[in-house]
């Protein structure tokens, strides 16, 4: 083995992986529940901790925060890392992230049924709750570009594009979306109100969908595709083209950034403009 070779990390990406089945089972079975109570309203007990409107939330956020955010967490580091051919920026740091992420939905799990919500769709958890997660992703967000820039090649890998869009945009409408004004521990109050608190939601909720749960995994495609097929990206003109029209759909406003962060990306680094990236390191372990 070359005594140069990364060590990468690859124990805290299993955990990302386990803990995204084990959320997605749990986020599914409630949502099957939820669909019994339509059918059979008895199944809630009479019991306030199961009415279907406690509930719902609770399976919105363990799919998409439990089941897709774990992936994609534990998807970008790996990926950072092997087309980096780098280790991770920092170990600790990365459990950090791991375990900060479960705490968020522990208490997600413990504060929905009873009540606790700021009532806004795919943003439920009171300000707490939000302030964790805050903190939770910028270490997330310090992980993965620390990672990126102790690469050991020139180029930054497609997917890590995505990744990157992924991680700046989310922050960007999540903080907006969630600016409120405390009243106690458990309760707040946003500082929009009427249609402008409508649209500032749902500018958060529609991109819930059509980016968190979008960007990073076209990344993953992007990786995983290329490598299990052993084949380079076809027509890798269309990256840029890819990257920014996801952003131009989904958020408007953020596509001069976006495009702007592609557009370095891919022009700073030539070697990854005449040749496919996936070719420097195809034919290693990736």
């Amino acid at each position: 083995m070359d005594a140069t070779a990364p060590d990468y990390s690859t124990k805290v990406v299993k955990f990302f992986v386990v803990a995204s089945v084990i959320w997605a089972l749990v986020g599914m079975l409630i949502g099957v529940i939820l669909a019994a109570q339509l059918y059979w309203p008895i199944l809630n007990f009479d019991s306030e901790y199961f009415q279907f409107g406690r509930l719902r939330p609770l399976h919105t956020s363990g799919v998409i925060y439990g089941f897709v955010v774990n992936i994609l967490m534990g998807a970008s580091l790996y990926i950072a890392q092997r087309t980096g051919q780098c280790s991770l920026f920092n170990k600790s740091l990365a459990w950090m992230v791991f375990w900060g992420w479960q705490l968020v939905l522990l208490l997600a799990v413990l504060s929905l049924p009873m009540g606790y919500t700021t009532s806004k769709e795919y943003a439920e958890l009171e300000w707490p709750i939000d302030l964790l997660i805050v903190l939770v992703w910028v270490l997330y967000a310090v992980l993965f570009f620390g990672t990126l820039a102790k690469r050991r090649v020139n180029h930054i890998f497609v997917a890590n594009w995505f990744f990157a869009a992924f991680i700046i945009v989310i922050a960007l409408i999540f903080v907006v979306n969630n600016l409120a004004m405390p009243a106690s521990f458990t309760k707040s109050y946003s500082v929009f109100a009427g249609a402008q608190d409508a649209i500032v939601q749902w500018w958060w909720g529609h991109n819930a969908v059509g980016f968190l749960l979008t960007a990073g995994v076209i990344g993953m495609n992007y990786y995983f595709i290329p490598k299990v097929a052993e084949r380079p990206i076809y027509l890798t003109a269309c990256r840029l083209f890819t990257f920014g029209g996801l952003s131009a759909s989904t958020l408007g406003r953020y596509t001069p950034p976006c495009l702007f962060i592609g557009s370095r990306m891919a022009t700073k680094h030539r070697c990854s403009d005449v040749a496919d990236p996936v070719a420097p390191v195809m034919g290693r372990r990736l």
